[in-house]
């Protein structure tokens, strides 16, 4: 079980995904993680406005994670698993053999996750290498939670390549989500988790839906980024 860290219960809605960045940011500046090998991942697409934000703000990589969710037969919500932009799967074995999910079944899934996560590399990773997570501090960030699954597929996901801490960081979710978050993360930062959660743009001024362009928008900027320093993070 990792450890929780609620900011706040306030109900005061954000101004946007990049005010909500900034203000995550805070609570990693002055830490000294940064110095030691900090790579912030966004969850497409509303996550990478924050971690873009976070990862300017504290000098960290960023980096994109592609990873989908394994949902649950008649219940897509339902994380079952997850599968890597790799390819890699993990299941949650208890809840497998809870559902009585059948192997073919899971195969199936597989190959249509991986559809969508072939069509975003083909996007992205021309254009930003993927970050190797190994021994490294690695955040994983998004722009809210409710049900959380898509959060548990990436910390999962992100988890497979051994990461010397994993810490997952949003501006708002439900209570009892971030809970259960924190068994798949060392430590979970959440700066807003208000009374009555309903859903994740409620709690934003500002919230509109976020295209393909502006996530490769974000991504050239922190290619330029690196090649403007000289590090080159997506090169084994």
């Amino acid at each position: 079980m990792g450890n929780l860290n609620i900011v706040s219960y306030s109900s005061e809605p954000f101004t946007d995904r990049a005010e909500a960045g900034r203000l995550l940011a805070r609570q990693f500046q002055g830490t000294g993680m940064a110095h030691e090998g900090m790579v912030v991942i966004g969850i497409p697409r509303g996550g990478v406005i924050l971690a873009w934000e976070i990862a300017r703000v504290i000098d960290a990589d960023m980096d994109i994670v592609l990873s989908r969710k394994l949902g649950a037969p008649g219940n897509p919500e339902l994380a079952i698993g997850a599968v890597s932009e790799e390819g890699k799967v993990f299941l949650n074995r208890r809840l497998v053999e809870n559902l009585g999910v059948s192997d073919s079944y899971i195969l199936k899934e597989q190959a249509y996750q991986m559809t969508e996560i072939a069509r975003r590399s083909g996007l992205i990773r021309r254009i930003l290498p993927h970050v190797p997570l190994a021994g490294r501090n690695v955040i994983v960030t998004d722009d809210g939670i409710a049900t959380g699954a898509t959060m548990r597929a990436a910390l999962w996901s992100v988890s497979q390549e051994k990461p010397s801490r994993l810490l997952c960081a949003l501006p708002v979710g439900p209570e009892d989500t971030l809970m259960d978050l924190a068994r798949d993360a060392d430590d979970v930062i959440c700066l807003r988790s208000p009374p009555g959660f309903a859903a994740v743009g409620q709690f934003y001024r500002f919230f509109p839906q976020i295209e393909d362009e502006e996530v490769l928008t974000i991504i050239r900027e922190e290619a330029r980024r690196k090649s403007f320093t000289g590090e080159t993070p997506g090169h084994n």
